[in-house]
């Protein structure tokens, strides 16, 4: 009679936290962040993002590093770079918007980043490849919109110059 005996079999060390980026976790995580509260009688909803955003200077820091815990699971699972710059981008509006008083703070409370960047990461694992034009027209836009920003004050000084040179031309004469 023979005894056949077969190996124990026990998983890699590694995986220990490897349940932290399933979705469920992330899910839960943007939940709490951003819409976990709800005022009464209203469907307006706030998170502990919002909370911990009203306190000064280290607040949205605080809540930043939270934010990157989605962008480092959609890393970790292999998201499309592109994807990954978007993500980055919707946590650094929310970090250097959410520092300006007040207005900051409504505005982190409205653009709700990491249920943005849930969606996005959800959406990406789902169907790798057929929605990263959305993020190029979503990046290409954003670099408008800052080469704008960086322009106009170029533009304004040209303006001023102009002006200032030509009335002083013309009042000469």
């Amino acid at each position: 009679m023979e005894i056949s005996t077969k190996p124990e079999i026990l998983s890699p060390r590694l995986r220990h936290g490897a349940g932290l980026f399933d979705d469920e976790n992330l899910d839960l995580l943007s939940h709490v962040l951003d819409d976990c509260f709800r005022i009464p009688g209203t469907s307006f909803r706030f998170g502990v993002y919002g909370i911990i955003g009203l306190i000064p200077g280290i607040g949205d820091i605080l809540g930043g590093i939270a934010s990157c815990l989605i962008v480092l699971a959609a890393w970790f699972r292999g998201v499309p770079y592109v994807t990954l710059a978007r993500l980055v981008v919707n946590v650094a509006l929310e970090i250097v918007i959410g520092c300006i008083p007040f207005i900051g703070d409504v505005f982190d409370i409205v653009w709700k980043a990491n249920r943005r960047n849930y969606a996005l990461l959800k959406r990406s694992l789902a169907q790798p490849r057929k929605h990263t034009w959305k993020d190029w027209v979503f990046l290409a836009g954003l670099t408008a919109v800052l080469l704008g920003l960086m322009a106009a004050p170029v533009v304004l000084l040209a303006w001023v110059f102009h002006a200032a040179f030509s009335f002083g031309f013309h009042s000469r004469h």
